[in-house]
C-alpha cells in the first residue's frame, strides 16, 4: 500500500511523521530515502513526538546512532558515512532491526538487502519545488502492517 502526503512545511512534514508513529508496533523499521535536506531528520523528530520523546532530536550523521526513550524506544541511524552491509552489520545494525522499538533509518540503500522486507516502510521524501515549496513524501507499507491497520 502507498500513501501520499503534500506537505510546504518541516511542521506539517513533522505533522505527518507523528500521525503515522501514533500505532506504529514495536519492531517497525523505516527506510528514509531522499537527498540531503530532503527532511529525512525533520520526518524523525515528528516519530520522535508520537512517541512523547521530548530530548531534542539531531541528525546522527557523526554518531552514526541516536536513541531515544518514550513510550516506546526510537533508534535513529544515519548510515550516509558507511560504504555498504558489512560496514552497517559490524555496527550492529541487526541489534537494532530486530529490537523492541522504532528503528528509523536514513540512507538505507548502504544497508543493502538487510532491512526486513515484511517490517520495513519505506518513505521517500522529495526535495521542494523552489517555487512553491512543496514536497512530497511517498510512505510505501508492507502488505503485513497494511493488513493490520497500524499505519
Amino acid at each position: 500500500m502507498q500513501k501520499r502526503f503534500e506537505t510546504s512545511t518541516p511542521e506539517a512534514t513533522q505533522e505527518i511523521a507523528q500521525t503515522l508513529g501514533m500505532n506504529m508496533p514495536r519492531g517497525t523499521i523505516l527506510a528514509l530515502h531522499g537527498p540531503l535536506g530532503a527532511g529525512k531528520t525533520c520526518f524523525v523528530k515528528g516519530l520522535a513526538s508520537a512517541q512523547e520523546i521530548s530530548h531534542p532530536i539531531t541528525s546522527p550523521t557523526f554518531t552514526i546512532i541516536n536513541e531515544y526513550q518514550g513510550r516506546m524506544p526510537l533508534y535513529h541511524i544515519d548510515l550516509y558515512r558507511l560504504s555498504g552491509p558489512d560496514e552497517a552489520l559490524a555496527l550492529g545494525l541487526e541489534d537494532y532491526l530486530f529490537g523492541d522499538g522504532i528503528t528509523a533509518i536514513e540512507w538505507p540503500d548502504r544497508a543493502g538487502d538487510l532491512l526486513p522486507v515484511e517490517s520495513t516502510i519505506h518513505v521517500e521524501l522529495i526535495q521542494p519545488d523552489d517555487a512553491t515549496d512543496e514536497r512530497c513524501i511517498l510512505v510505501t507499507i508492507p502488505d503485513e502492517l497494511a493488513m493490520m491497520e497500524c499505519v
